[in-house]
């Protein structure tokens, strides 16, 4: 819900912002009631409820339409970077408070109007209780931003911390799986010697394209679902050597998609848990699909499925919807994929007992993507 609508709404907005600028939002016209209680209750005979509440939401509303998506469509001019554009620069220095000063200004008219009365009166009636008023609206305004700010902050320090998980993890699960490729192609060197040679080709591209996805930061925009995409086909090459015909793979990557930026080593966890916790389990093995489309203008769906033994929930054998995935690997891919899009991005996970397991990853179509498309 809070997804289409902020995509509808601020279609003008990088598609990653979006979410994040709707969100602080409706923080603000949820604090704005009880702001025009508090004035209210205060002083019943000089704030009526009414005027109270279409005072505060409209200098509110005002101050962070400034403040926040205008902001972020002047990032340019301001020389904010993404993903939050909420670093400070000389030009935002100045920008913020006029912004602040110029949203009390309308937001005030608006409240003017409805009231039928100028508050700048008060400023000849009575200076210190204007000022007083006015003072105590801007630092309410400024209190709004240094939290919408210092939780962006808490954001980014949150998705470092994902990423080295990330790469811990990859140390994990990387020597057990070249251990394992070692002990095989051992094996094939004196039984089949062109599968060996195989084996040993795709092992090469899948530690070069490892290593190179290692070096890449996740929001540089350097890696791209292309090289994902061959990354996993290298891997699961080196599978289907050693698993033979009980593997199965299909990779679906339109052309269009091919550029779009993806952190890297976001989707190898599902398949190595859809290979181990899926087929290897199953006598017969299975297939693994991984596929990448659009889904509507401005949305990206990722899916990876396989046909292995599914997730034991203790209910009947039929599909369920499951709220938290089991596994570290699945439980970093759900943090990762929450910290980088600013809340915009989400996993969902289904099963069905003895058919199979779906990870599907929902994330928003990059400006670049839009762009190239």
């Amino acid at each position: 819900m809070t997804r289409s609508a902020s995509d509808l709404l601020l279609r003008w907005l990088p598609p990653t912002t979006r979410a994040g600028v709707l969100r602080r939002g409706l923080v603000v016209w949820g604090v704005a009631p009880l702001i025009a209680l508090f004035l209210w209750i205060s002083s019943p005979q000089s704030h009526q409820l009414d005027r109270s509440l279409v005072y505060t939401f409209a200098i509110s509303t005002s101050i962070w339409l400034l403040c926040d998506p205008v902001r972020i469509a002047l990032h340019r001019w301001l020389n904010t970077q993404p993903p939050h554009y909420w670093a400070w620069s000389a030009r935002t220095m100045v920008y913020m408070p006029a912004c602040m000063l110029l949203g009390y200004a309308a937001g005030t008219a608006v409240g003017d109007a409805y009231a039928g009365h100028s508050t700048w009166e008060l400023f000849r009636l009575s200076p210190q209780r204007f000022w007083g008023f006015w003072l105590s609206s801007l630092g309410v305004s400024f209190a709004f931003l240094f939290y919408f700010q210092q939780r962006e902050r808490a954001l980014d320090m949150h998705k470092q911390a994902t990423e080295a998980r990330l790469k811990l993890l990859e140390t994990q699960l990387e020597p057990h799986m070249l251990f394992n490729t070692l002990a095989n192609l051992r094996a094939l060197i004196a039984t089949d010697p062109p599968r060996a040679i195989h084996m040993l080709d795709r092992l090469n591209d899948y530690l070069r394209a490892t290593l190179k996805a290692s070096r890449t930061d996740a929001v540089s925009g350097g890696h791209t679902l292309a090289d994902e995409f061959a990354r996993l086909r290298d891997y699961l090459e080196l599978m289907a050597v050693r698993m033979g015909p009980r593997l199965a793979y299909t990779l679906q990557l339109p052309d269009d998609l091919q550029r779009h930026p993806l952190p890297p080593l976001l989707l190898q966890p599902l398949v190595e848990n859809a290979i181990r916790h899926g087929l290897e389990p199953k006598l017969d093995g299975g297939s693994i699909t991984v596929t990448a489309r659009r889904e509507g203008a401005h949305r990206l769906l990722i899916e990876v499925r396989d046909t292995g033994v599914g997730m034991h929930t203790g209910a009947p054998a039929q599909a369920s919807n499951i709220d938290q995935g089991s596994g570290f690997g699945i439980a970093q891919v759900r943090e990762r994929v929450a910290s980088l899009h600013g809340g915009a991005g989400r996993v969902e996970l289904s099963s069905q007992v003895g058919e199979g397991t779906t990870v599907r990853l929902h994330l928003p179509l990059t400006q670049r993507s839009e762009e190239a498309a």
